[in-house]
């Protein structure tokens, strides 16, 4: 229920359109505790998801350049080495403010990849939350009142849970959608959409995580 942040997902990698992934209990509870219309909840799940599609599809490179850097990420992994190493500095991820799970257990190669892959989850999620917010009220009457409903609910509650999250890096995906978010308004409102769309030309356009923490830098390198 913590993964699947809104209850639905879409697998890149299924076909060639990919797939869409809904559960069911899943979107009934969260509309239930949020109090929000059910037609308009669902419609907005899925246009977060249908965005996902539109990305992969319309750039066909992306799923098989994604699928590279996840191969680079587990060809790097060092078992002995976590084996060795890990269970020492596992401690660190539980202070106030530490690494997570993976920052502690991955090497300095490794963090260079999880950052190239963090820039484009956060491009791919802050994209599609930008758009499903986008719609308006003549697509979906109550959007303005859902996301402010889904925001508050994803910040977490309580000590444990928030523990759990930032541990198991969902603070991380979390700020993904964000961080992501407010990048590609950043880059829209600065540039206009026609040139924002240049980010989808190929692995070279891509914003790394240092870009998305600063437009800027990707607008100059870029544009």
């Amino acid at each position: 229920r913590r993964v699947l942040f809104r209850s639905g997902q879409f697998d890149p990698f299924h076909g060639d359109a990919g797939r869409l992934l809904l559960v069911a209990p899943n979107v009934v509870h969260i509309e239930r505790e949020l109090e929000v219309d059910p037609r308009d909840f669902r419609l907005w799940v899925c246009l977060h998801e249908e965005t996902h599609r539109v990305q992969f599809t319309a750039n066909p490179w992306l799923a098989d350049h994604l699928k590279s850097e996840i191969s680079n990420l587990t060809g790097t992994l060092d078992v002995s080495a976590i084996l060795d190493e890990g269970f020492g500095r596992i401690a660190e991820a539980f202070r106030p403010g530490g690494p997570t799970l993976v920052e502690v257990l991955s090497t300095p190669e490794q963090r260079e990849v999880i950052d190239r892959i963090t820039g484009v989850m956060s491009l791919l999620e802050g994209h599609a939350d930008v758009v499903m917010d986008g719609v308006g009220p003549t697509v979906i009457p109550s959007v303005d009142h859902i996301r402010k409903a889904f925001t508050t609910r994803r910040r977490g509650v309580g000590v444990l849970d928030r523990l759990i999250r930032r541990l198991m890096g969902m603070d991380a995906k979390m700020a993904q959608y964000r961080d992501g978010a407010a990048f590609v308004r950043t880059v829209v409102d600065r540039v206009g959409m026609d040139e924002f769309n240049a980010i989808w030309a190929g692995p070279d356009t891509l914003p790394g995580k240092a870009d998305i923490l600063d437009p800027e830098s990707w607008i100059k390198r870029v544009l």
